[in-house]
């Protein structure tokens, strides 16, 4: 077939299925169209079926040879791997498709991208998805990834014809503007390699930027104005511009990173994070790809720059919540997920470190943030790292508390402690718009303000580039520089030791109580309060601890924050 032939089938198609939403789409708060959505870059069609193959052919090579560091079985059980099986997205795009037509087609970009290939995203419910789609950020697909910015004499001189195919290039790296080698050529990081299909050496794959390509996300129908503020776009027009900068912030992972040290060059992190990589740390793939000894091919030769396929992030919960609903499904490997989420849990628990200080009559308590982006970072809703405080007399016994969280009813008493998170909101003109109250709210798709944003900045934080990225802090002040968070607590009478804990948690019971009561399209609100109940409810993961004895106002470190605590050490009275 013809692509000529190729792009008529898929609008038919499309019309088929726009059609088929119709009704649908009318009923959502806010009327959008698949217009509102388009984006640069590969487009529906642009890539023949089949093409593309599925990461179980990859596996007869890359997989089953050494499941510590093979590339399909560190992929396999990560959330990378099972995004297209994941229930919290599924529920969480039932919700968006309510509140504005067609979100889904935008969300399943980054979620489910396999469908951009199939067509299948052209359903905005996710009904269509099939196997192919299920299989989640494929291996293929990553390793087809175009860079859209093309050097001369430093691109892969195959992706200029490529570039030159599509209608639009992208400009920016995010909202999954990505552009697809339609040839399904595989890009990698060596220029020698052992395989028997063609393979392309681009440095595209150990760049930031490739991860750039989805984890900035802005909402494209909603746009900045001159004055800093948000605001809806004209319906069924293209967003004005695509620098995701430009559009209300649902993650600004990537941006965080790119504005911090990491950012700028390499940061000594003493082997924190990369693995077998050294102390030095910069991008993405440094962190969550970290370097070994290994072979990537079952036959190929050893190398000692092999990038394990971890993707370790902090999706420990969502992987329980995998392995609960596709129990019979060969696809989810339960050891698999075990050893992936094991690596989440490890992630979270050298994300952060704890600086303790009594100053007077109050404990002082810092939070250093040893990531690249701020802490927590991602996806907006749900996510939120506590610090929990108990006070100890000389017997033992608990004299007070801060940040109690009661596992059985699911609740943390916010109240009494500092909770970093990230909260939107509606502003008065988007609740004329769609009805629902101005103020703080759970219809991520249809926010346009920021009501909280205290998380923790990383190295190198800048209020200005932060506030011009869509990343600013609302509702608190980290000066430049800061990359902690800090919160004091009265010392109660009788205390001689605090013990001080830090947590996160990503699945709150109002977050997964909010997609169960506001789905009122099917069921997978429902499906999903269900699993959140069976696998714990949730439960918040400890990251780190400390304890003081109150006695003395000294801090208490270990040798790696030595370096980073001492100034605040000698301010102390």
């Amino acid at each position: 077939m013809s692509n000529q032939a190729r792009v008529s089938t898929v609008r038919w198609r499309m019309w088929i299925v726009l059609l088929a939403v119709a009704g649908a789409a009318l009923a959502a708060l806010v009327p959008l169209t698949l217009e509102d959505f388009h984006l640069s870059g590969t487009q529906i069609g642009d890539v023949p079926a089949g093409v593309l193959e599925t990461s179980g052919e990859c596996r007869v090579c890359h997989g089953d040879f050494d499941p510590e560091d093979e590339p399909y079985s560190t992929w396999a059980g990560s959330l990378m791997g099972q995004a297209g099986r994941d229930p919290l997205f599924f529920a969480q795009m039932t919700n968006a498709n309510q509140d504005a037509a067609n979100a889904g087609t935008f969300c399943m970009r980054c979620h489910v991208p396999m469908s951009f290939v199939t067509g299948h995203a052209l359903d905005p419910s996710g009904a269509s998805l099939d196997a192919v789609d299920r299989d989640g950020v494929t291996c293929h697909f990553c390793h087809s990834l175009v860079d859209p910015v093309y050097v001369p004499g430093s691109s892969p001189p195959e992706d200029e014809a490529i570039l030159a195919g599509l209608d639009e290039v992208p400009a920016f790296y995010g909202n999954s503007m990505f552009v697809l080698d339609p040839q399904g050529r595989r890009r990698g990081p060596y220029e020698e390699t052992d395989a028997p299909h063609l393979t392309i050496a681009s440095d595209f794959v150990r760049r930031s930027e490739m991860c750039g390509t989805c984890h900035d996300v802005g909402n494209v129908a909603v746009s900045r104005r001159p004055d800093g503020s948000w605001r809806y776009n004209t319906i069924d027009e293209r967003v004005p511009d695509e620098d995701p900068w430009t559009q209300f912030p649902l993650e600004r992972t990537y941006t965080e990173w790119k504005l911090s040290s990491f950012g700028a060059g390499a940061v000594d992190l003493g082997g924190r994070f990369g693995g077998a990589r050294g102390p030095l740390v910069s991008t993405c793939q440094d962190c969550h790809m970290p370097t070994t000894t290994a072979r990537g091919c079952y036959f190929g030769r050893v190398r000692d720059d092999l990038a394990r396929h971890e993707f370790a992030g902090a999706a420990a919960p969502a992987l329980d919540l995998i392995v609960a609903h596709y129990a019979d499904d060969p696809a989810v490997d339960p050891a698999l997920v075990a050893a992936a989420r094991a690596r989440a849990v490890s992630m979270l628990e050298r994300a952060a470190t704890l600086g303790l200080a009594r100053e007077g009559g109050e404990l002082a308590v810092r939070v250093y943030n040893q990531s690249g982006h701020k802490l927590p970072t991602g996806h907006i809703e749900g996510r939120r790292v506590w610090i929990h405080v108990r006070f100890l007399d000389a017997a033992g016994a608990l004299v007070g508390e801060h940040g109690h969280y009661d596992a059985a009813e699911a609740h943390l008493d916010e109240a009494s402690t500092t909770v970093f998170e990230m909260k939107v909101g509606l502003s008065p003109d988007a609740a004329a718009a769609t009805g629902l109250p101005a103020g703080e709210t759970t219809h991520m798709a249809l926010a346009d303000t920021i009501e909280k944003d205290n998380r923790i900045p990383p190295r190198g934080f800048a209020n200005a580039a932060y506030e011009e990225g869509g990343a600013p802090a609302v509702g608190t002040v980290y000066v430049d520089g800061q990359y902690w968070g800090e919160a004091r607590y009265p010392i109660p009478a009788g205390a001689v030791r605090a013990e001080v804990e830090l947590f996160y948690q990503s699945l709150t019971r109002h977050y997964i109580e909010a997609l169960r009561d506001g789905n009122t399209t099917d069921d997978w609100g429902e499906i999903l309060h269900e699993l959140w109940v069976e696998t714990g409810r949730g439960a918040p993961i400890p990251m780190t601890r400390r304890s003081l004895v109150l006695d003395a106002e000294v801090l208490f470190l270990d040798d790696f924050e030595t370096g980073y605590l001492t100034a605040w050490s000698t301010a102390l009275p």
